[in-house]
């Protein structure tokens, strides 16, 4: 059985860093900026991974007792790696 508070924490903190890289790229287009290229690629590679921690999550959410803790691993991992690139693309 998953913890959802855990999970639920994760979610929210995935929509906090969603929203806000789709406000990054809304605002460039808008005042007419052009994302750098390097930044541009890096856009998309956190989109990747946003997607890889969605669907982790959706795996840990399915997943019984005896592989729950394998698998809260993994998703705290691609979250982290995650979070980590968006913090770096907003430092």
């Amino acid at each position: 059985m998953t913890n959802p508070v855990q999970v639920g924490e994760i979610e929210k903190k995935m929509k906090q860093w969603g929203a806000k890289l789709d406000g990054y790229v809304a605002k460039a287009k808008k005042t007419g900026a052009e994302i750098k290229a390097d930044e541009a690629k890096t856009v998309a590679e956190l989109k990747v991974k946003h997607k890889v921690v969605q669907s982790k999550l959706d795996e840990l959410k399915a997943a019984g007792e005896d592989q729950w803790a394998f698998i809260k691993t993994s998703v705290e991992m691609a979250y982290d790696d995650f979070e980590g690139a968006v913090k770096k693309l907003f430092a």
